[in-house]
């Protein structure tokens, strides 16, 4: 009894009520999060101190280095600081975001949360649990909740340095940018779907987004959104280039130390996707403002803008009403639409004239959306009074981009539909074309022979359910094999007789025709044996010889006699 009781087999445990495991997942989700927003801090406060101890005259010490650096941290996400530091004694408040500054919390969020959606695809060693797979909405969730920790961290410590950040602005930029990449983070790591959307979404929304048209409209409208900001881009750098002396100027100016010059660089880099949308927003027509009452646009310059001193504002167009060459933007516009129209058009014959306007017009819509974010995003305020309007007004940017688009990329998409889907010619002996390198016969052909070499999948046996099991059914047992019948013995075959030598032939005597000789006998064969009967022999009877033929007889010529 002893040795049962302590050598026997250990019997399973039952889990207390009201204990949860906890998930070592989810917790490392929660630290990925904090770790990245840990990243994007002491990037900037590395920045900020290098910038700082170079500075041959420096406003604080090394504690207000770091309140701006979280500040700037902040600002990355789209919040508004407040300088309190003014002549008028105003609180005045900067929120334009240099677009490019975003980049890093976004990057460095997406990468988290890609860590975190992989790290249940291991499996664990012998004798620990394999790692376990989060859902998708669980990883958002714990990484979203370590990066919102760091940067409630980040306001409250801000809030003593000279830019405090303003927390209302703080309370809802933040978590969006950070839902925003989390969520293209998890949506990266598990393969981009694409559907299908979840169920609580109505049924006839679902079935829509499903149709071909849609994916064709965000891929038109995405087009020519990248065609605008390259549009925008191209007009910056001509400007650029147009005013490189007043933009020289303003750079060596504004600073005579190297460290701030360094500064200003920076500054200008990452306010370059700005001047990007900006310009895109110039070509559209709606232009942008540089201060209260004054803006920018192709059909003139009206105000007097009161701007500090910068290299990308010395770029600015020339006061007064517009010229030939201002006027040239409009073909950028003008190259987005086109665009969105070459791209809205699908490559099939089944496809008709509205279906492809209603994809451009959808892609059209799409371009207005995401110019108008762009630029309420590279817009904001730089203080107060004057300068307290900077950049493009986002609805008018949006309503023009939709426009332009919309005006030139419906008609050329129902053209370019029309004239894929035209029908074949010269198939009855006209018009000399090549009918078998026509567009439409190409589509046709490659469709019959996609749908010729399609594998035929085998008829699946219906499943066998594992429950329940059919005994096996009784085998008969083998019938009694009969013995088999002797084989005669072959009979024996009588020799040949001899063959008789020919006769003589006499010199006169004609020779007459010989005998046909006597038919042959076949062969004898013998049948085979049952199955199971042994191996015998078989005899083949030899045929009987033929007769050898008449050799050495002359056939003399018959003398006439003698008269």
């Amino acid at each position: 009894m002893t040795q049962v009781t302590e050598h026997g087999t250990s019997l399973p445990t039952v889990p207390r009520a009201g204990v949860r495991r906890r998930s070592p997942a989810a917790a490392a989700c929660v630290l990925g999060g904090a770790v990245a927003a840990g990243l994007g801090l002491g990037f900037l406060a590395v920045l900020v101190i290098v910038l700082w101890i170079s500075s041959p005259y420096p406003d604080s010490g090394p504690g207000g280095a770091l309140h701006l650096a979280a500040g700037l941290w902040l600002m990355a996400h789209g919040t508004e600081l407040v300088r309190y530091e003014t002549l008028s004694g105003v609180p005045a408040p900067v929120g334009l975001t240099p677009l490019l500054l975003v980049a890093l919390p976004v990057l460095l969020m997406r990468r988290a949360a890609r860590l975190g959606s992989a790290s249940g695809d291991g499996g664990g060693g012998e004798g620990n649990e394999a790692d376990e797979a989060l859902p998708a909405g669980v990883v958002l969730s714990a990484v979203t909740c370590g990066y919102l920790g760091v940067g409630a961290l980040a306001t409250v410590y801000a809030a003593g340095g000279p830019m405090p950040a303003d927390p209302l602005s703080a309370a809802w930029h933040v978590p969006l940018v950070a839902v925003l990449a989390a969520a293209a983070g998890v949506w990266s790591a598990k393969g981009r779907p694409l559907g299908p959307l979840p169920g609580w979404i109505p049924g006839g929304v679902r079935r829509a987004v499903a149709r071909p048209r849609y994916a064709l409209a965000l891929r038109s409208g995405a087009a020519g959104a990248l065609v605008l900001l390259g549009g925008g881009a191209l007009l910056v750098g001509a400007s650029l280039a147009w005013h490189g002396a007043e933009v020289q100027s303003s750079f060596l100016t504004l600073t005579g130390v190297w460290s701030g010059r360094f500064a200003v660089l920076l500054l200008a880099l990452a306010l370059i996707p700005n001047a990007m949308v900006w310009g895109a927003a110039y070509g559209l027509g709606p232009g942008f403002a540089v201060g209260a009452g004054v803006t920018a646009t192709p059909l003139g310059f009206a105000g007097a803008p009161a701007l500090p001193r910068f290299p990308l504002l010395a770029a600015l167009p020339p006061e007064g009403p517009g010229t030939p060459v201002t006027w040239a933007a409009a073909g950028v516009p003008v190259a987005a639409g086109l665009i969105v129209g070459w791209f809205s058009v699908r490559r099939a014959r089944d496809v008709s004239s509205g279906e492809a306007a209603l994809t451009a017009a959808l892609g059209a819509v799409v371009c207005g959306l995401a110019m108008a974010g762009l630029a309420a995003a590279s817009a904001g305020p730089l203080g107060s009074r004057a300068l307290a309007g900077f950049g493009p007004v986002w609805w008018a940017v949006g309503g023009a981009a939709a426009g332009w688009t919309l005006l030139l990329a419906v008609p050329l998409a129902v053209g370019v539909h029309v004239w894929r889907t035209r029908p074949v010619r010269g198939a009855s002996g006209g018009g000399g074309e090549d009918v078998w390198h026509d567009s439409g016969v190409r589509e046709l052909r490659w469709a019959a022979l996609r749908e010729a070499t399609r594998p035929v999948a085998p008829p699946v046996a219906p499943p066998v359910p594992v429950g329940v099991v059919a005994p096996p059914e009784p085998v008969a047992p083998p019938e009694p094999v009969a013995p088999p019948e002797p084989v005669a013995p072959p009979e024996p075959v009588a020799p040949p007789e001899p063959v008789a030598p020919p006769e003589p032939v006499a010199p006169p005597v004609v020779v007459a025709p010989a005998a046909p000789p006597e038919p042959v006998a076949p062969p004898v064969v013998v049948a085979p044996a049952a199955p199971d009967a042994p191996e015998v022999p078989l005899v083949v009877v030899p045929a009987e010889p033929l007769l050898p033929p008449v050799v050495g007889v002359r056939v003399l010529a018959r003398r006439r006699p003698p008269p």
